[in-house]
C-alpha cells in the first residue's frame, strides 16, 4: 500500500497503549528486513533515515527504495527523518515523498528551539506531513551529535513547547544515550507519566538500542508511542557479515552479505515489535 504519514499510527498507539516501533535503515537490505519484519506480525512499522544516511545516498533514493517496498506490503508503512537538522532539508525530503519529519532543535536554547519547530510545523502542515520535536537532552552520539550530559526534559516546559509549536509528536530525554550504553542505564521513567498529564500528543523514546526489553515495555506503558531503534540494527547486520566473512573469507559478491544480513536484522525488528505491543496492530 502507499506511504502513510506517522499521525494516525501514532495517535493509534496512544488510545491503544502500545508503541510503534521506528527502526533506522542504511540500505535496501535493512529496508526488506524491517518491512518484512512487520509484514509477518502484522504490525504498522516507521522506517526512519538521519541527515548522514542521506547525505550517503540522497533523500530521493532512499525514499524511492521504500515507496516501492511500501507498496507490495500488507501492513502501513511511514518513511521518517529521524533528527532533522536543517529546514532545507525538511524540505527536500516531504518534496521526495517522506511522510513524516523530525525537526531536533533541541541543542538551541529552548526559545530558539520554539522558533525553529513553529517555522517547520507551520510548512510541514500545509503539506498534510506531521512534525516530531525533542525537548531535553539524550546523551551519547547520533549522526553527528554528541551529549556529553543528560538534561531530561521538564514537563512544564513540554506544556508550553506543545502549545506554542503545534507539534504532533515529542522525542523527550529521560536519560537514554544514543549508541550502544558503557553501563547500567538510570531511566526516569516517572518523568514519562509527569509529561503525559501535561500533553496531549504521542511521545517518542530515543536511545532505545541496548535497553532490556523490560525497560523498553515499561517506557511504552508510561506512554511512549513510538521508541526509535538505530544501533542495534547496524551491528545486527554487519556482525552477520563479520561472521559470514569469518568462515568464508574468500567471498568477494556483495550481495552475499545481504543474504546474510536480512534474516539478521529482520530476527531482531521482530523482537522489537513484540516488545513495544504493536504485533498485530497494522
Amino acid at each position: 500500500m502507499p506511504l502513510v504519514t506517522s499521525e494516525k499510527m501514532l495517535n493509534d498507539a496512544r488510545e491503544g497503549g502500545y508503541a510503534v516501533g521506528a527502526f533506522n535503515i542504511e540500505n535496501m537490505e535493512m529496508v526488506k528486513a524491517v518491512i518484512s519484519a512487520a509484514e509477518e506480525l502484522n504490525a504498522p512499522v516507521i522506517l526512519q533515515t538521519t541527515p548522514s544516511t542521506v547525505k550517503y545516498g540522497t533523500v530521493e533514493m532512499y525514499a524511492a527504495m521504500v515507496c516501492v517496498e511500501a507498496q507490495r506490503a500488507k501492513v502501513s508503512v511511514c518513511l521518517h527523518l529521524d533528527h532533522g537538522n536543517s529546514y532545507k532539508l525538511i524540505l527536500q525530503c516531504i518534496k521526495s515523498g517522506y511522510t513524516s519529519v523530525m525537526i531536533d532543535g533541541s541543542s538551541e536554547s529552548f526559545e530558539d528551539n520554539i522558533k525553529i519547530t513553529q517555522k517547520v510545523v507551520e510548512t510541514a502542515h500545509c503539506m498534510g506531513i506531521p512534525v516530531e520535536a525533542e525537548l531535553g537532552k539524550v546523551g551519547g552520539k547520533e549522526d553527528n551529535l554528541e551529549t556529553e550530559a543528560d538534561r531530561n526534559t521538564n514537563p512544564a516546559e513540554a506544556k508550553e513547547f506543545v502549545k506554542r509549536t503545534g507539534v504532533d509528536s515529542l522525542a523527550i530525554a529521560i536519560g537514554t544515550a544514543h549508541g550502544f550504553y558503557e553501563g547500567i542505564p538510570i531511566l526516569d521513567k516517572t518523568r514519562i507519566s509527569e509529561v503525559k498529564k501535561l500533553v496531549d500528543i504521542p511521545l517518542v523514546l530515543h536511545g532505545s538500542s541496548g535497553l532490556s526489553d523490560k525497560e523498553v515495555k515499561e517506557c511504552v506503558r508510561r506512554g511512549m508511542c513510538k521508541v526509535n531503534f538505530a544501533t542495534e540494527l547496524r551491528t545486527a547486520y554487519t556482525n552477520a557479515a563479520k561472521e559470514l566473512l569469518a568462515e568464508e573469507p574468500k567471498i568477494y559478491d556483495p550481495k552475499e552479505f545481504g543474504i546474510v544480513g536480512i534474516p539478521a536484522v529482520k530476527e531482531l525488528v521482530m523482537k522489537r515489535i513484540k516488545v513495544c505491543g504493536s504485533a498485530g496492530k497494522a
